[in-house]
């Protein structure tokens, strides 16, 4: 499609960044009608949210774990629209493990939201009376409409509202603050809010888990051909090196790096996380709105997550995935039973810890096998196969009280461009549903632009149960 790309009929589209949000944009436009073409610097799809064949352990493995929940309706529209919907794997239990191996549950009851999580919260034994008491008192507050400030931290408000030691380390700091990948200091009270509703209050539905049965880059290998047969293509290793309008024929001119031609297109999507805009930024025109948009990014900083994948020679859980208490560790995923892998294999995140992603290779992943043993009895006489050790030093952009003045719409100050990625503003902290949506709302600016107004964005679940009646 490169010279030739506007010879089809219909507007052309050139969204470059081939992850989440840019992927979300292409599918949307590309099945309304639009030729798109998605452009890639990396040999794969997926951006942050993807999976390589590691050479240090000749499996393929995610880059981190990237799991997902009910409420995620747009990246779940994503997936049905390329048709991989029925490869992800559902459930509404919440094992949670404490040192020595003693497990509790969260999930859902039959009562009606909000109170479906209420019976097995107050069973659960690794929470105390008081710990029970002060998440009770949280949720009750959140539900009356507290916990909104977007200028208050996540700590203060915790603080304010007088939440136990056992509550604040094994609750918030871990489920939440885990979550949203950053410490409680750092994050706005209402990103936490949004994620206590979204898991615990509006539905079973909305706080199911997800979690991917094949590796994550499996997900995105129907893209090619879902936009193939509607007149798109990918180009992958495709790195654009500079833009320019044509204010005469309204249309850019993409020059990319090693073609002999540019290619042109009606509009363009800029799918690229913040620090990708950053460095594209000097191969933009100079408009007015450049520098307020460069300022933008500038607040933005970056939290890391760590992966740390063993391979044992006996099976060491009966579990799909786990929440870990009391440990640098916080989740662990059962590979072997998610995405069916050969061998003993599973998988364990570290979140919202800068000092633990500066460890030593040999350190991160001897410490992780000791844990692993601390929870998992039978790991104790299991011989570890092959490790190794994912840093995302980029996993996802903080959400500190303000942050939502530095996040910017999907019009650029640039004609017929157009913004997406997780960073923008969707209203959802660092996601992949804030990355779907992103590349909806963009796919959306495009097509108001093209005169055709379309809707992409898909809504929230309803509440559900007595939460039906808090709207």
């Amino acid at each position: 499609m490169s010279e030739n790309l506007q010879d089809s009929d219909g507007k052309t589209v050139a969204v470059i960044g081939g992850g989440v949000a840019g992927l979300s944009a292409a599918a949307a436009l590309a099945e309304a009608g639009y030729h798109v073409q998605l452009l890639e610097r990396r040999g794969y799809l997926g951006g942050r949210a993807s999976s390589y064949l590691h050479p240090g352990v000749n499996e393929v493995i995610d880059n981190c774990q990237h799991a997902l929940i009910g409420a995620y309706t747009n990246l779940l529209e994503f997936y049905r629209r390329i048709g991989v919907a029925e490869k992800i794997h559902w459930t509404t239990d919440y094992t949670m493990i404490e040192p020595g191996g003693r497990r509790s549950a969260l999930g859902a009851s039959r009562l009606p939201a909000p109170l479906h999580g209420l019976p097995k919260l107050l069973r659960c034994g690794a929470f105390s009376f008081a710990d029970k008491v002060s998440l009770v008192r949280a949720f009750t507050a959140i539900l009356r409409g507290k916990g909104n400030d977007p200028r208050e931290s996540l700590g203060d408000w915790l603080r304010r509202h007088k939440q136990s030691k056992g509550a604040m380390e094994r609750f918030w700091r871990l489920v939440i603050a885990s979550a949203l990948n950053s410490d409680i200091d750092e994050i706005g009270v209402n990103y936490a809010s949004m994620v206590i509703r979204g898991l615990f209050m509006e539905s079973a539905d909305a706080g199911a888990l997800g979690m991917s049965t094949v590796p994550l880059s499996e997900l995105y290998a129907e893209a090619p051909g879902f936009l193939a047969a509607r007149g798109g293509e990918v180009l992958l290793n495709a790195t654009v090196e500079g833009l320019a309008w044509d204010a005469a024929e309204r249309t850019w001119s993409l020059r990319i790096r090693g073609a002999d031609e540019a290619t042109r297109a009606d509009f363009v999507v800029l799918a690229l996380p913040f620090e990708g805009l950053q460095k594209f930024l000097p191969a933009l025109p100079e408009v007015e709105g450049k520098g307020t948009l460069a300022a933008q990014i500038e607040r933005h900083v970056h939290w890391p997550l760590s992966s740390v994948h063993l391979w044992f020679d006996r099976e060491v859980t009966d579990l799909e995935h786990a929440v870990l208490l009391d440990r640098e560790l916080h989740w662990m995923y059962n590979q072997s039973k998610l995405q069916r892998r050969p061998g003993n294999y599973i998988e364990l995140v570290q979140s919202a810890s800068r000092a633990f992603a500066e460890l030593p290779r040999e350190q991160a992943i001897a410490q992780a096998v000791e844990e692993v043993k601390e929870f998992f009895p039978e790991a104790r006489g299991a011989k570890v196969v092959k490790a190794a050790l994912v840093k995302e030093v980029r996993a996802t952009f903080g959400v500190p009280p303000g942050i939502d003045a530095a996040r910017p719409g999907s019009n650029s100050p640039w004609p017929n461009l157009f913004l997406a990625g997780d960073w923008i503003q969707t209203g959802w902290p660092s996601t992949m549903e804030s990355a779907a949506r992103s590349g909806h709302l963009a796919a959306e600016a495009v097509s108001a632009e093209a005169g055709e107004a379309r809707r992409f964005l898909v809504p929230d679940l309803m509440p559900r149960g007595l939460m039906r009646f808090t709207r």
